[in-house]
C-alpha cells in the first residue's frame, strides 16, 4: 500500500477557507434566538397562587408562597368590607431549575415567562436563590 502525502492538501485548503463553525463567545455577544429558554421571571401582579407551576416543575424548582405584604382591606359604602386578591411571591431556586419552561406553559395567567438572560454561572450558590415579590 503506497501512502500519498499530499492527499489531504485539498481537504485543509477547503477548511482554511471556509467560515468558523464555532461563534467567539463570550468576547463577542451571543445571539438568542425566539422562544430561547432562559432564567424564569415572575409577575406577582398576575399569581392567583393556584400552584401549576409548583407541580408541574420536574426539578421542584419553584415555590409559590402568599406574601408578607398583602393589600390593605377595603370598605365598601354599606360599611361591609370588600375582599381583596391576595398577593403570592415566588422562590425561584436556579441551581435546581432546568430551564424546561414547562411552568410557563402551565401557568393560566402568564405569571412565569422566559427571559433572555443566560447568563446565570455563579460561585455563591445563595445568589442562584431568587425572591420575586
Amino acid at each position: 500500500m503506497k501512502k500519498k502525502p499530499l492527499r489531504l492538501l485539498p481537504e485543509a485548503i477547503k477548511q482554511l477557507t471556509q467560515k468558523p463553525a464555532t461563534s467567539k463567545y463570550p468576547f463577542e455577544k451571543a445571539k438568542v434566538y425566539p422562544n430561547f429558554r432562559a432564567r424564569i421571571l415572575f409577575e406577582s401582579e398576575k399569581c392567583i397562587g393556584c400552584k401549576m407551576c409548583m407541580r408541574v416543575c420536574p426539578s421542584k424548582a419553584i415555590e409559590i408562597i402568599i406574601s408578607d405584604t398583602q393589600p390593605a382591606a377595603q370598605t365598601g359604602p354599606d360599611g361591609n368590607p370588600i375582599p381583596q386578591k391576595k398577593k403570592f411571591d415566588c422562590i425561584m431556586n436556579l441551581d435546581r431549575c432546568i430551564y424546561c419552561a414547562q411552568c410557563v406553559d402551565i401557568c393560566p395567567k402568564k405569571a412565569l415567562k422566559s427571559s433572555e438572560d443566560f447568563e446565570l454561572a455563579q460561585l455563591d450558590r445563595t445568589k442562584l436563590k431568587l425572591h420575586y415579590k
